[in-house]
């Protein structure tokens, strides 16, 4: 990977190119809300040989575009000589059209139903997700932009009323940090007064990602 200042949300244009030949690379196609992850994970595991394009982190407001966008992303890919290919989501909402692309295309994903579960581990999510049902999630890039991804889609600065409209049925704001960052801890606990709700941090560090990419880098 290269060594640069990544920022929280890459779009489809925005690229993080393999040093690697062309012939030894893997295109990962991923979510631009963990890309600082997956490079944080390519750095640590010295893939070189592992390049990075992703679609708008906000489109998980829009889930209905990350299927399409994906299809475009993986021809792309195809057109650019790129034959092992993985995708770096897991289900997020896409109501099946992820496994439907990956089931068509023969490509991988990252396994469960969204960031919050393969960052926690997703066998030890799923085992806890009868007692959290009214917990309300924050990863890193949440808790940092938690303004443009949560407070400005819903109008909550415009309209007040709704916070309690939304959130009146979460009981607390559970903070799944991928770093241990005193500033964005910081931020979640604001996060969690805004909404009029009860804090908890538990750090996760990158969970099933770490494995799912150094897996995808090796097959």
């Amino acid at each position: 990977m290269m060594a640069q200042e990544t920022p929280d949300v890459i779009a489809k244009s925005g690229k993080v190119a393999a040093t690697a030949p062309h012939a030894e690379r893997v295109r990962v196609i991923a979510c631009g809300a963990i890309a600082r992850e997956v490079i944080a994970i390519c750095k640590a595991n010295d893939l070189k040989h592992v390049d990075l394009v992703c679609l708008p982190a906000i489109w998980h407001v829009f889930p209905e575009k990350i299927g399409p966008g994906m299809r475009d992303a993986i021809a792309e890919a195809h057109a650019d000589g790129y034959s092992r290919i993985f995708i770096g989501y897991a289900e997020c909402g896409t109501q099946g059209q992820l496994d439907k692309i990956c089931a068509e295309e023969g490509i991988e994903r990252i396994g469960g139903p969204h960031c919050y579960s393969f960052f926690t581990g997703n066998e030890a999510f799923l085992g806890n997700i009868d007692n959290e049902f009214t917990a309300f999630y924050l990863t890193d890039l949440l808790a940092r932009q938690f303004e443009a991804f949560v407070i400005e889609p819903l109008k909550l600065d415009q309209h007040p009323e709704l916070r309690q409209m939304v959130f009146g049925n979460y009981t607390k704001i559970v903070y799944l940090a991928q770093t241990e960052d005193a500033e964005l801890q910081k931020k979640a606990r604001w996060a969690a007064d805004y909404l009029g709700l009860d804090y908890e941090y538990r750090f996760t560090g990158y969970g099933d990602l770490t494995p799912a990419i150094v897996n995808a880098a090796k097959a």
